[in-house]
């Protein structure tokens, strides 16, 4: 098996390099993962598991709950640097309980996937985004840097590996959890001269329960989930772990996620792990698609990109990244000028809003059906792309060309 682009046309190839990834022939939205000669990434380690997991059924697999047979992992430390690559059977880490990711969350994640087509091959989504967003969050948690080709070259080695995990769905992938810690044995607040980066996957359907049906949220400034000068725009796991007690709370309203609200005029951000989009005529009569704007709050989500991608390259509405109140959506509402709204995410893809619980009313977000109509196109669109490997002619500028 391989992990490389094909497409309509001729095949189309990337030149990775130590620090560069040029295009060749106009090819972007998968990257074909090709050896670099002098690679790091060539000296892997790889110890393969004598004994294999039975593989579960792809139509009643649970987000997160299933692990394949193998794991990567690199040790880091300040006086040895990057150490040799392990692809080893999938089990339990050891590390210090003095160690800092432990005490002071010196932690950080990535999550993305891998996607089998009609034609058997593995994909990876425009991973590149992924790896350049770990590196940021890596410096923000003060970790060593790494070399984003180095790495996703050994997650390449990785998912070669577990081919055979990756689904024969279109409803289901293999997704890949790279996670940074501070491993250093000192009890002390300080950056870390010892770090350990590991990789883990594992096959995945539907994110929420109740599968592809439109969420219900509640809003609250009770509970914050970001704030400026804070780390909300990178992927760190304080950020979420200490959004499970209002996700608990949203429960006890009856809703299933927290739609997130900042300030004191409750400008909407994010909703549960997702970007958020509303589809609506705005004040100025223009029909519009618009998301908050990446101002150190919002997470750089790589779905979030496509879709604003997609939607900029179609040119039948308004797309804008622009701040949006809790006021400026119940009037819209009262004035019939939404149309829908929907979350997006490397879990959920793209996830309809139905309803949202707002200062003890209800607000009901139009959703016809089980999913609204741009919602429904959008997860079409990035779907054939993402499991089908089929492109539009109206797409082939936005995703092939150098992310």
């Amino acid at each position: 098996m391989s992990l490389l682009l094909t497409c309509d046309d001729p095949v189309q190839l990337y030149k990775i390099s130590k620090n560069d990834f040029r295009e060749t022939n106009n090819c972007a939205l998968f990257f074909l993962l090709m050896k670099s000669v002098s690679s790091p990434a060539t000296d892997t380690v790889i110890q393969l598991a004598q004994t294999h997991k039975t593989k579960p059924d792809p139509n009643g697999l649970v987000f997160g709950t299933v692990f394949t047979d193998h794991m990567l992992t690199i040790e880091w430390s300040l006086e040895e640097g990057w150490q040799k690559p392990h692809i080893q059977p999938f089990g339990n880490l050891s590390i210090h309980p003095g160690c800092s990711a432990l005490h002071y969350a010196v932690q950080l994640f990535e999550g993305m996937k891998a996607y089998r087509g009609p034609d058997n091959k593995v994909r990876l989504f425009r991973p590149m985004i992924n790896m350049k967003r770990m590196l940021k969050s890596a410096h923000r948690a003060c970790l060593p840097s790494f070399d984003c080709a180095e790495l996703l070259e050994c997650i390449k080695k990785l998912v070669e590996v577990d081919q055979d995990w990756v689904p024969h769905s279109d409803s289901a992938s293999l997704y890949i959890r790279p996670t940074f810690l501070g491993t250093e044995p000192t009890l002390g607040v300080k950056k870390p001269n010892k770090a350990l980066l590991f990789v883990i996957l594992g096959p995945v359907g539907s994110y929420f329960s109740t599968g592809a049906k439109p969420v219900s949220l509640w809003a609250d400034s009770k509970y914050i989930r970001a704030w400026r000068g804070g780390t909300g725009d990178c992927k760190m796991g304080g950020n979420y772990g200490a959004s499970i007690y209002a996700q608990y709370e949203a429960v006890d309203y009856g809703c299933q996620q927290v739609l997130w609200l900042y300030g004191d005029d409750h400008q909407i951000t994010e909703v549960g792990t997702m970007n958020l989009f509303l589809y609506w005529i705005n004040e100025k009569g223009e029909e519009e698609l618009a998301t908050p704007p990446l101002d150190g709050i919002i997470l750089p989500g790589v779905t979030r990109q496509s879709i604003l991608e997609l939607g900029r390259k179609w040119g039948e509405f308004k797309v804008s990244e622009r701040y949006l109140t809790m006021a400026d959506l119940r009037q819209a509402l009262e004035e019939n000028r939404v149309r829908e709204m929907f979350g997006s995410g490397t879990a959920c893809v793209v996830s309809p809003v139905g309803r949202i619980l707002y200062q003890g009313e209800n607000l009901h977000i139009p959703c016809e059906g089980s999913f609204s109509p741009l919602a429904s196109r959008l997860l079409k669109e990035l779907t054939d792309i993402q499991v089908r490997h089929q492109t539009h002619n109206t797409l082939h500028d936005i995703f092939y060309r150098p992310i």
